[in-house]
C-alpha cells in the first residue's frame, strides 16, 4: 500500500550557476531524501530557464497577457512550480542575500499573479498552500549571514499561505567542501527532503487552541 507521500510532487530549485557546487550538492541530498520517502521529485537549475529580469508588465506583455521575455520561465513556473505540493529553494548566500537567479524567480512570478494577467486568480490559487523548505550554502560561518534570506522565505510563505517547514545551511567554499562541514548539512538536507511533507508544522497565535504537549507520549 502506498503512503500519502507517494503522490506528492516536490520541486527542488537550484539558484546557483555552478552545477557541481555546494548548493547543488545539498539540492541532490534533498532529492535523495524525498525520493526515498516516495515523493516525485523534479530538480531544476534556474539558470536553465531564466535569462532576464522582470520588466514593466504594462508595456512588456503580449496581447494575450503572457510575459514576452524570450526565455523558459513560463515552462518552469507552469509545468513545475504550480503543480508542486512542495518546493525547496537551494541557493548560495551572495552578499547576505539570495543569488540573483533565485531572486529573479520570485520577481518573475509577479507577471502571472498580477491582476493584469487574465488567469491570475487560478495562478494565485495554485501558488498557495505549498510546503516550503530552504537550503543555503555559504563560505562564512557567521550565523547572521543567512538571517535576511530566512526572513524573506518566511514572508513569502506567509504571503502565499504556505508552510515554511525547514532550513538547512551548509558551510563550504571549494567544490563539494560542504560535505566536510562538521554540522553535517548533507544528511540534514536529505532529512529535509525525506520528511518535508510529514514534518510537524505549527504557527500559533495567542488565541490558538492547542494541547499542552508537542509530541505524543511513548
Amino acid at each position: 500500500m502506498k503512503s500519502k507521500t507517494d503522490s506528492r510532487k516536490l520541486l527542488v530549485l537550484v539558484g546557483s550557476p555552478r552545477r557541481q557546487g555546494n548548493s547543488a550538492a545539498l539540492a541532490e541530498a534533498v532529492r535523495r531524501g524525498a525520493e526515498e520517502a516516495g515523493a516525485s521529485v523534479a530538480l531544476r537549475f534556474i539558470d536553465d530557464y531564466i535569462s532576464g529580469f522582470l520588466r514593466d508588465c504594462r508595456t512588456c506583455r503580449t496581447p494575450d497577457g503572457t510575459c514576452s521575455i524570450a526565455d523558459n520561465f513560463r515552462s518552469l513556473f507552469f509545468d513545475d512550480y504550480l503543480p508542486a505540493d512542495g518546493v525547496v529553494f537551494c541557493s548560495p548566500v551572495y552578499w547576505y542575500g539570495l543569488s540573483a537567479q533565485t531572486k529573479s524567480f520570485f520577481d518573475r512570478t509577479f507577471c502571472y499573479y498580477a491582476a493584469s494577467y487574465p488567469d491570475s486568480a487560478q495562478v494565485i490559487r495554485r501558488m498557495s498552500g505549498k510546503r516550503i523548505g530552504l537550503v543555503l550554502s555559504s563560505e562564512e560561518t557567521y550565523p547572521g549571514a543567512s538571517l535576511g534570506i530566512v526572513h524573506q522565505l518566511q514572508e513569502f510563505s506567509r504571503y502565499t499561505h504556505s508552510e515554511f517547514v525547514g532550513v538547512v545551511r551548509g558551510v563550504g567554499n571549494s567544490r563539494g567542501e560542504v560535505a566536510r562541514d562538521p554540522a553535517a548539512p548533507v544528511p540534514a538536507a536529505e532529512q529535509l527532503g525525506r520528511d518535508l511533507f510529514a514534518r510537524k508544522y505549527t504557527d500559533y497565535r495567542l488565541d490558538t487552541e492547542r494541547s499542552g504537549k508537542v509530541w505524543p507520549a511513548d
